[in-house]
């Protein structure tokens, strides 16, 4: 985890900085790869380096890792080449370009004690980048059967190679990574935690013990609260458990805050479908079920870290969806905070209604903005795939969060609500039923959001499949949680000081 892995910036020429590894970036110059940033490295050294591109048939396309002995020209015992892919038209090299480089790095030598970053960082922007996709990269799952000191642990050291070193403006950007790093290794732990471990008390404990000792306030609603307070959609999810459900309310609230923005997530800790239950396979990555809750989490956290000058109110809607004979039945009507009435279709579309009770809860505070994130439906990924999340809502909102991802480096694409789908979840016994149309499953599952939002600006991240890496682990992605949205909604919430 990134607690064990400390970043040095430094401007001292990597050749004989005390190390184990530097780490160099090979580009695909059209077809033709070779060094970038190589006058940090003795003639003699460069000379082998090329020499070893030409032998090992390093292409210098983005995700490639080659490690060959330094030689005798400088004090590291091994060389990293990283690719860094094509460049730019302009001969630029692109932010998430970096981070992905510095992040394959560092994935790669995991269980390294002292890591150099000899990478193109010629301004604090660069720093960033090259910060934070190693800082990315370095993450190590908390699990139950690895020791500390395994291979498999994080880069003890890294230490980052750039002329603008002593700049506060390099000092900042580095910072900036830090922080933004232990939100999304935060994020990741949570969405990895195993069930019996992560349930909606432990989680609502975890978020009191994170925001201590920091200006994050937290309120918890317990089942008899949300009982009272008319939280039908919790409830009637959290029903069928033996572990209740909970209402976590976080709030960030700096005195010279101009704007107020409610961060809502999606928080089903373990996804079993309920009495609609799902097929066995289905259910082996459900823990993943709250990525949107921890991504709120620990993006309020990191708002206030950096003390960004923005009213913030997160909001946990935690549940555990079992079947049970306590469940909510399919054909149920329940009713969500603020009066709305919705019959249960299906059990399994429960996270729209733990997030309408919290979208309600959200809206009754008038923020300026609303933006709410979850693991939402499998058509997500069906449409999109398991690497791009989607956006939807109003225009002006979904516009800034995808301006918000690219600089961020995170993929998002803008998705439409039809209103011609919405008539599809009428139904004679209730305000709105839970299923519409099967056809464009992701589009519906947003309109029936929309409808609890009321009229405040609002967008809808789903972000089912790019939550969890249930494949081989890719430059700074492992393998199981990936801490996806923290990173794009922090930098959407810095636009909005600025705006």
């Amino acid at each position: 985890m990134l607690g064990v892995t400390e970043l040095l910036l430094t401007s001292k020429a990597p050749a004989r900085l005390p190390t184990d590894a530097i780490v160099v970036a090979v580009v695909d110059d059209s077809g033709t790869p070779r060094l970038l940033a190589a006058d940090q490295l003795p003639a003699a050294t460069r000379t082998g380096v090329q020499r070893a591109i030409e032998v090992l048939g390093v292409t210098g396309k983005a995700g490639e890792v080659h490690r060959i002995p330094a030689g005798d020209d400088v004090e590291a015992s091994l060389l990293v080449l990283t690719g860094l892919g094509a460049l730019g038209a302009d001969e630029g090299v692109g932010l998430e370009a970096l981070r992905r480089a510095a992040g394959a790095a560092v994935r790669a030598l995991a269980g390294t004690g002292h890591v150099t970053l000899a990478l193109p960082a010629d301004d604090a922007e660069h720093v960033g980048a090259i910060a934070e996709g190693a800082l990315l990269g370095a993450y190590s799952p908390g699990d139950h059967r690895r020791s500390a000191n395994d291979a498999g642990a994080a880069v003890a050291v890294l230490e980052l190679v750039s002329s603008t070193a002593r700049s506060r403006a390099a000092k900042t950007a580095v910072e900036r990574a830090r922080v933004l790093a232990a939100a999304v290794h935060g994020t990741r732990d949570l969405v990895n935690a195993s069930p019996n471990e992560l349930f909606p008390e432990s989680f609502a404990v975890i978020a009191r013990t994170e925001t201590k000792g920091t200006k994050v306030k937290v309120t918890v609603l317990d089942d008899a609260a949300l009982r009272a307070g008319g939280y039908g959609g919790l409830i009637g999810v959290g029903q069928g458990s033996v572990r209740p459900p909970r209402l976590v309310k976080l709030v960030y609230s700096p005195l010279r805050a101009k704007k107020h923005y409610a961060l809502v997530g999606k928080g089903i800790t373990f996804d079993s479908g309920g009495l609609s239950i799902k097929p066995a396979k289905s259910m082996e990555t459900m823990k993943s079920d709250m990525a949107g809750a921890a991504a709120v989490l620990h993006t309020v956290l990191a708002a206030a870290a950096l003390e960004l000058p923005i009213k913030i109110t997160g909001w946990l809607a935690l549940a555990e969806n079992m079947p049970s004979g306590s469940a909510q039945r399919p054909s149920d009507v329940i009713t969500i905070r603020g009066g709305k009435t919705v019959e249960v279709l299906n059990t399994d579309a429960e996270g729209r209604l733990v997030l309408a009770d919290a979208l309600v809860a959200a809206g009754e505070e008038k923020p300026d903005v609303i933006i709410d994130i979850a693991t939402l439906t499998g058509a997500q990924m069906v449409a999109l795939g398991n690497q791009v999340s989607a956006v939807m809502g109003s225009d002006a909102v979904r516009e800034d969060v995808l301006a918000a991802a690219g600089l961020a480096g995170e993929q998002f694409w803008p998705m439409p609500l039809p209103e011609e789908l919405r008539a599809s979840m009428n139904t004679p016994m209730a305000d709105i039923a839970n299923m519409g149309e099967r056809y464009g499953g992701m589009l519906v599952a947003g309109l029936f959001l929309q409808e609890f939002v009321g009229d405040t600006p609002w967008a809808h991240l789903d972000i089912a499949g790019p939550a969890f890496n249930g494949g081989d682990p890719r430059h700074y992605v492992p393998k199981g949680g990936t801490g996806v949205g923290v990173r794009t909604l922090l930098t959407l919430l810095e636009a909005a000081t600025r705006g």
